[in-house]
């Protein structure tokens, strides 16, 4: 996954606010960040904040969910069980674009003079704004605004509010608003991280416009996916306007010509509109466009400002973190919830991306980060999106069962990466042979339940996924002469070991995911017997998760990675040159596979999701083990550490990671959010936040708190949704305050002791930081510290960063 180059940008892009991302001028040599940083989705509907005219452009934008082509998956050497094809997300037809002409002259940021330029997305209002004032090559002065937004309320459409005003005197003026499909895209280079490019993959079936109306239908070449995409406006102005219309097979566009004096204006309300199926027919498609057109037309602008603002406020209402110290991670932590939010909110049994609907890296794919960082964020800020997810899931379960039965395995095996449920990963040791996506998956779905006593969604989806997933588990592992369950052969998180015996991540959420199968089966017999489970099957999984083989390393004292991992040469961290990371773009795999050198967290993991496994002792001592041999090439790896350096008392060293998994793409750290977003990255300004500083887990079905804050950071406070309450938490260095803000009365626990929280709000003392030896990273990949500027303890005030 994501690999990251921690250098400072030259100088900032956005300013440090609360509540908004804005950047106060436009950044031509950082635009495609920028669109990716501005993209706006609501799960089923992604576009990239592309400029409203269209160039210049880093790389176009407009996805939705699950809408992909076909491609060839060549491979130097076949193999059994290798996939053939892969799929890749496309472009599909840009709906944003709103070209302009000033007395003939176009609008174009690269020409004339641009006095200012600025956008603002606003995570409140859900939307982005901006503004512009140019001068044209002919001297001839505008004002524009514009106010972007994709609906959280109804699904299908985006709509756009685009106003142009004359400065000092009187212009003729053309708006062209567009459709338009199969859009050229720039060479994405080489880099394995980022999408295979199709060109023109759209062949045209119907177009036509009538009076302000465009809709053009298209169909994928290989896939055999239909989409629509339709317009309407709303349009006011001078009295003496023109409006035509003209439509051709990749085109559409609806033209409005006009004179504007000084004190006039023309706005144009724009509304767009999406479907996309592989069953429905051309004329079925239209008609959902027209509808979906026709709802929005009817709530207009304003109407769907409203019910973005509200949806949002109920969101904010149940999710929002606070942090007092830290203006880069308050924003960062905003930032992410919002931008986790869009990837999933209507997604509605569709997959969440790598990088949501932000931009075409990986392809478009889904990967286990889904079901291991980001949908825990959702399972207690928004869970409905979280079923959804696992939903999406289940719906594939005969193709995981079909890839399972192709390898010689029983139950279901998930693909490492995907779109529609295919298997799309090329290179078997870091892709198919990552079995413990399954029992992420099926860790997720126990997260969910557990979050909100979801009794219909355990019976219809989480018992059979927990089923599957049992069963393989149970056929790729075996019990050896001494009785002991053994899982050898499989790659665990660590994407720089490969095809291992023993990993102790996957054995422990191997164990997990057998135990919670019995479990559940025995909670819905009747399912269980639609299942074919048996009381011998069930027996067998609970067998084996009692023998599972947790490796343990009486030398050092320590858990090794998997089976002999710490009996390998250690990497030589010395003689590596800061150009040469990320490791596996400029060092054989081979290499790499046989040495101590981890490029994410992998036992660290297992010790945050399995804490019950380990003792304190253990925890302290594998997470400096471990720390000496992670160099983070992964966007991945950050948030884990951060959360685990808390829970071992490394305060310092949390606030640090977290710095640099919050701020993953608003400072480009990676040098790919071009590409799109990082979503579990920021996942993780949320998860260093709770989880790390709050001391979060959830034991049986109680929620428990250790919070201690760095001193960077003098109160953290976070609202989470669990079991039909919502729960408010304030952290300072002195005391920590639980609150009831909705719901029953709640028992947790704080430090250990049993609380019961009603009516009242309950405080505690935090106990003194326990403040063990700071734990050391390889030669040059320490993560950048974070240093407070008090500039930025004022909450709204714009300051560009607070890196030295």
């Amino acid at each position: 996954m994501s690999e990251r180059n921690d250098e400072p940008a030259d100088r900032p892009v956005f300013t440090v606010e609360p509540w908004c991302v804005r950047e106060p001028e436009l950044r031509l040599d950082r635009l495609a960040q920028s669109e990716s940083v501005f993209a706006l989705s609501n799960g089923h509907v992604g576009l990239r904040g592309n400029l409203d005219e269209g160039e210049p452009h880093g790389l176009p934008g407009s996805y939705l969910n699950s809408f992909y082509e076909q491609r060839p998956l060549p491979h130097a050497e076949a193999g059994y069980g290798y996939p053939d094809e892969g799929q890749t997300v496309i472009n599909v037809t840009n709906g944003k674009l709103i070209r302009l002409l000033v007395d003939d002259e176009p609008f174009d940021v690269r020409y004339g003079r641009l006095h200012a330029h600025e956008r603002n997305l606003d995570m409140r209002a859900g939307t982005l704004t901006r503004n512009v004032e140019w001068t044209s090559p002919a001297d001839r002065r505008v004002k524009i605004t514009s106010v972007r937004l994709v609906s959280l309320t109804q699904r299908a459409v985006a709509a756009i509010c685009y106003e142009v005003e004359p400065v000092g005197q009187a212009v003729r003026v053309v708006a062209q608003s567009e459709l338009v499909a199969n859009e050229s895209l720039p060479d994405m280079g080489r880099d394995p991280r980022t999408a295979a490019a199709l060109e023109s993959p759209l062949e045209s079936e119907e177009h036509q416009t009538n009076g302000s109306k465009a809709i053009l239908v298209h169909r994928t070449k290989r896939s055999g996916l239909r989409m629509a995409a339709g317009m309407a406006h709303h349009i006011e102005g001078p009295d003496r306007m023109a409006i035509d219309s003209e439509s051709f097979p990749d085109v559409g566009r609806i033209t409005i010509s006009t004179r504007l004096e000084p004190g006039e204006r023309l706005r144009i309300v724009k509304f767009v509109a999406y479907g996309w199926s592989s069953q429905r027919s051309r004329p079925a498609l239209h008609d959902q466009v027209v509808a979906a057109l026709a709802g929005a037309k009817h709530a207009g602008w304003t109407g769907l400002l409203d019910e973005q603002r509200a949806y949002l406020d109920d969101f904010w209402a149940g999710a929002d973190v606070e942090v007092d110290g830290d203006a880069e991670i308050q924003q960062a932590v905003r930032f992410g919830l919002f931008h986790i939010l869009q990837a999933g909110a209507r997604a509605e049994r569709r997959m969440i991306p790598a990088k949501g609907l932000t931009g075409p890296g990986y392809d478009g794919h889904a990967f286990w980060d889904t079901e291991t960082f980001v949908l825990p964020v959702l399972t207690y800020t928004h869970p409905g999106a979280a079923a959804d997810a696992l939903a999406w899931r289940h719906m594939t379960l005969p193709l995981a069962r079909e890839h399972a039965t192709k390898m010689g395995l029983a139950g279901a095996a998930f693909p490492w990466r995907t779109i529609r449920g295919q298997e799309c990963s090329g290179y078997w040791p870091a892709g198919t042979a990552a079995f413990h996506i399954n029992a992420d998956i099926a860790d997720a779905v126990v997260r969910y339940v557990d979050a909100t006593q979801d009794v219909p969604f355990e019976r219809e989806i989480g018992l059979e996924l927990l089923v599957e997933t049992a069963r393989l588990w149970r056929r790729l592992g075996h019990h050896d002469v001494e009785g002991v369950f053994r899982i050898d052969g499989v790659t665990g998180p660590d994407e720089y070991s490969a095809v291992v015996d023993n990993n102790v991540y996957t054995n422990l959420m191997a164990q997990r995911n057998l135990r919670e199968a019995a479990a559940t089966a025995m909670r819905h017999p009747d399912l269980a017997e639609r299942l074919n489970v048996t009381t011998e099957e069930a027996a067998s999984w609970r067998d084996a998760a009692a023998a599972m083989l947790i490796p343990y390393d009486e030398r050092l004292g320590v858990h090794p990675q998997n089976e002999g991992f710490t009996n390998h040469a250690r990497w030589d961290f010395a003689a590596t040159r800061p150009e040469h990371y990320p490791l596996l773009l400029n060092f054989p795999y081979f290499d790499l596979y046989r040495k101590q050198v981890i490029k994410q967290a992998d036992l660290v993991l297992a010790m945050h999701l399995n804490g019950h496994a380990f003792t304190e002792e253990q925890k302290a001592r594998n997470f400096h083990y471990y720390e000496a041999l992670t160099v983070r090439d992964s966007s991945l790896s950050a948030q884990t550490q951060a959360v685990m350096a808390a829970e071992v008392g490394q305060l310092e060293l949390a606030h640090d990671y977290l710095g640099e998994t919050a701020l993953m793409d608003l400072h480009d750290l990676a040098r790919n959010t071009r590409d799109g977003l990082h979503i579990a990255s920021m996942a993780g300004a949320w998860s260093g936040l709770v989880a790390g500083f709050g001391g979060m887990r959830v034991d049986g079905g109680t929620l428990c708190f250790a919070p201690r804050l760095p001193g960077g950071i003098s109160r953290l406070a976070f609202r989470l949704r669990y079991r039909g309450r919502c729960v408010h938490v304030a952290v300072t260095h002195e005391q920590a305050t639980y609150e009831l803000l909705a719901g029953e009365e709640l028992e947790l626990f704080h430090h250990g002791e049993r609380l019961l929280v009603a009516d009242k709000p309950v405080e505690r003392e935090v106990p003194a930081d326990p403040a063990p030896p700071r734990a050391m990273q390889p030669v040059r990949r320490e993560p950048r510290p974070r240093r407070t500027d008090p500039h930025l303890q004022a909450p709204g005030r714009s300051r560009g960063g607070n890196r030295t």
